[in-house]
């Protein structure tokens, strides 16, 4: 019977094209514009480490002094001090921890004529990579005995490997960054988190292909790498000493597993911004314990303006379905006399506005079809716009379902009216009509 019904709306649809081509264009442009603006929504709004993401935290405290402070209101800072990153790192109470901050990489390949060129790089601790599940091709991370000793060693990006060493094995050669030699420890798999959580607040970019080089953090400030965001909140004359000046410049996060873990270290923050307050060095008491879906709102990782242009699509889309409510409803009442007819000869309201729903899946169909030609022409528009995120606006495949799956529930919503009205038709006016 479906068969049946198909064929008739085959036939229907062809013989209105100028109707059929208003219905699939109206429904394919608000179909389209959904899916641009829901793949760039999900971009940014995505889990960076979805396997983790609920056991992975950013502790806060804040050592800025009382001016403008409110109590209850104020939040604590994004980033902290070298003397608080340290205290927390070394208190060891998170099953992992890591201290970070972001830099700029001046890299010297090795190979004769070729020209230095800058990366993003990161300075951390040795708990980076188990922390996050960074994936290791060669060699692996370097030890906590290597961050106290300052030993001079590098973890490198596939891409790095790639354009440097031709994709070989590079653990145990030697890497020149910013007119230091590190020896390279490990090679990382492609590993690139969308958006990079960890150095939100810390300078460079929050999307990408991701960092180039992975410093021990003692090391690489040893041999003077600039920290990517530095914020001062008293007088000071030489940044180059950062470690015992009064500016927050390092993230941190922690890895805590269970719920008594995370009540643990909630108290234990607070208990540490209780103690500095008695030596001096904290005025204010706030903590904060963010997890990292937490902490991505917090930093407003999804802008608004994009929040309100995928409202906005939604809405054209609606005025899209209801334009073709009026144009299937045009579509109906011209073809009264044939639904009389068929009602005559037996049709049941049923079968009448089962033929009719399947004519408006076809022109759901069709318009998303058409719909991912407009929805790929907006990503093609995207990728030229000098956005961060712009090269990554690519449709996957839970958007290419998904824009079929919108396609049929609007016009199947957009025929319901027409369906019904097709179906209540009584058969006698339109057989004296005719």
């Amino acid at each position: 019977m479906f068969a049946y019904y198909l064929e008739l709306a085959i036939r229907s649809l062809q013989r209105n094209k100028v109707l059929t081509t208003l219905m699939v264009l109206a429904l394919g442009l608000g179909i389209g514009a959904c899916i641009t603006t829901l793949t760039v929504l999900k971009l940014l709004s995505g889990d960076p480490l979805p396997q983790k993401s609920a056991q992975l935290f950013y502790p806060q405290v804040d050592p800025f002094p009382m001016d403008g402070y409110v109590a209850g209101e104020t939040k604590p800072q994004p980033t902290m001090t070298y003397t608080d990153a340290m205290n927390l790192l070394h208190a060891r109470k998170a099953t992992h921890q890591a201290v970070m901050t972001t830099t700029g990489a001046k890299i010297a390949p090795q190979q004769a004529n070729a020209h230095p060129f800058y990366s993003d790089g990161v300075m951390t601790t040795s708990d980076f990579f188990g922390m996050f599940d960074a994936p290791f091709q060669y060699g692996g991370g370097w030890t906590e005995s290597d961050d106290e000793s300052r030993t001079r060693v590098v973890v490198i990006a596939d891409f790095l490997n790639d354009k440097l060493f031709g994709g070989a094995n590079s653990v145990g050669k030697t890497l020149r960054i910013n007119d230091h030699d590190f020896r390279i420890v490990g090679v990382l798999k492609h590993w690139a988190p969308q958006p990079r959580f960890y150095s939100l607040d810390l300078g460079g970019r929050d999307y990408g292909d991701g960092d180039a080089v992975f410093l021990p953090l003692q090391s690489a400030r040893a041999a003077d790498m600039a920290a990517g965001n530095t914020n001062c909140f008293d007088e000071i004359k030489d940044l180059k000493h950062l470690e015992t000046a009064p500016c927050i410049w390092l993230g941190m996060w922690v890895q805590l597993d269970n719920s008594a873990a995370v009540a643990d270290y909630k108290a234990f923050l607070a208990n540490y911004a209780r103690q500095q307050i008695a030596l001096g060095r904290f005025h204010r008491s706030d903590t904060g314990l963010p997890d990292l879906m937490q902490w991505l709102r917090d930093e407003q990782v999804v802008p608004d303006d994009v929040r309100l242009q995928a409202g906005l699509a939604f809405g054209f889309l609606l005025i899209c379905v209801i334009n073709t409510v009026g144009l299937l409803l045009a579509k109906c009442l011209r073809r009264s006399q044939e639904i009389g007819v068929r009602r005559a000869l037996g049709a049941t309201q049923r079968t009448i506005f089962a033929q009719f729903i399947v004519e408006a899946g076809i022109v759901g169909l069709a318009g998303g079809l058409l719909g991912l030609v407009f929805a790929e022409l907006g990503l093609l528009g995207i990728r030229h716009q000098p956005a961060e995120y712009a090269s990554l606006a690519h449709l996957d495949v839970s958007m290419f379902a998904l824009t079929f799956v919108v396609a049929i529930v609007a016009s199947l919503v957009a025929g319901l009216l027409p369906a019904w009205r097709a179906c209540v038709l009584a058969p006698a006016p339109q057989l004296k009509a005719s």
